[in-house]
């Protein structure tokens, strides 16, 4: 049998021997605050590689000390970070398998930031969470040459991709809803301009034939937040600056209100196909996929070009593997020590 999921996959120089992708997962695990990856996260990615997974993104990277959620977060704000991450990029490389790093800030949901920074001076919901203070033009300015300088040292540190975090409520996402982002400069009069100058930013600084990835929220939850329509005009506007793939996800901005997230599996497909159709972009299914069958599905129909594996992933390192087995599909993915159990 031969499983769409398990059929390669390219876009642009990227090319993936299978469409499963590791979401990205924060860790919470740089036990030194130094934002540098350790001994943890490189059992934790390289493992999935020995998995089998076809591409993995690194979790949430944060631009700056001050953009994390917490100081135990994974950071590229120098250069002396880029050997840990090299490291983990070369063993994932030696099984076979694609990684990227997602980078980002998370503005106002920066928990250990002594004043967390935001668009407009609002505070996220929770009793953890500080009031932020409202940036400057000139800062918004110089975050985009952060994240600029973020993308050469994923770059320099052999990553084969890029993901921009533009999702559940992070920096990009505040700057570009309307419920957070009450500004009234340029970054104000226009609430894509700031997630297209990240994207511009950091295209600079990729090789041309490297995809940028870009995680979107296609709706907000909390009452009064943007619908699938905006989404679609912000991903417009993000795939004109630069976009190769749109890794779609929902929420995150804030307590729900009368519009509820899905509890049942597959609910954020629907998102990710609409995309698809309106733009012609390839997509990145994500949230309560991991059943074979349903990811299967989801690929084989055309909802999306590639599915995010995300707690699945957390409980089995081996996913794709078994995702293969259960599927019946003549590549297993198995490493050649294991494949007398398989």
């Amino acid at each position: 049998m031969s499983a769409s999921l398990f059929s390669s996959y390219q876009v642009k120089g990227l090319q993936l021997k299978n469409r499963v992708v590791m979401a990205p997962m924060c860790q919470y695990s740089v036990t030194a605050k130094d934002g540098s990856p350790n001994d943890w996260h490189y059992v934790h990615y390289v493992s999935r590689a020995v998995g089998g997974t076809g591409l993995i993104i690194m979790e949430m990277t944060d631009v700056d000390p001050d953009g994390r959620i917490t100081d135990q977060d994974l950071g590229l704000w120098s250069d002396e970070q880029i050997p840990a991450y090299a490291r983990i990029v070369d063993a994932v490389h030696s099984y076979g398998t694609k990684i990227g790093i997602q980078i980002a800030h998370a503005g106002r949901k920066a928990e250990d930031a002594e004043v967390p920074v935001a668009p407009s001076a609002i505070a996220f919901p929770g009793a953890q969470y500080k009031l932020p203070r409202a940036l400057t033009t000139e800062e918004v300015q110089g975050l985009v040459r952060q994240f600029g300088d973020a993308a050469r040292r994923a770059v320099e540190a052999g990553m084969d991709t890029i993901e921009l975090h533009g999702a559940h409520g992070y920096l990009i996402h505040q700057f570009h809803s309307s419920l957070t982002n009450k500004r009234e400069d340029v970054y104000g009069q226009d609430l894509a301009r700031f997630g297209v100058e990240v994207i511009e930013a950091v295209k600079r600084e990729m090789p041309a034939d490297m995809p940028l990835l870009f995680r979107i929220s296609a709706v907000e939850y909390a009452d009064g937040g943007y619908g699938i329509e905006h989404a679609i005009e912000l991903s417009k506007a993000y795939q004109a600056a630069g976009v190769d793939v749109l890794h779609v996800s929902s929420g995150g901005e804030g307590p729900a209100g009368e519009r509820k997230p899905g509890n049942y599996a597959g609910y954020q497909v629907a998102f990710a196909r609409q995309i698809r159709e309106a733009l012609g972009i390839p997509v990145i299914a994500v949230g309560r996929l991991e059943d074979p069958a349903l990811a299967e599905a989801v690929v084989g129909s055309g909802d999306a070009d590639l599915v995010a594996i995300a707690r699945g992933m957390l409980r089995d390192p081996y996913w794709a593997t078994h995702a293969a087995v259960a599927l019946g599909s003549k590549q297993t993915f198995a490493p050649e020590p294991y494949s007398r159990a398989y």
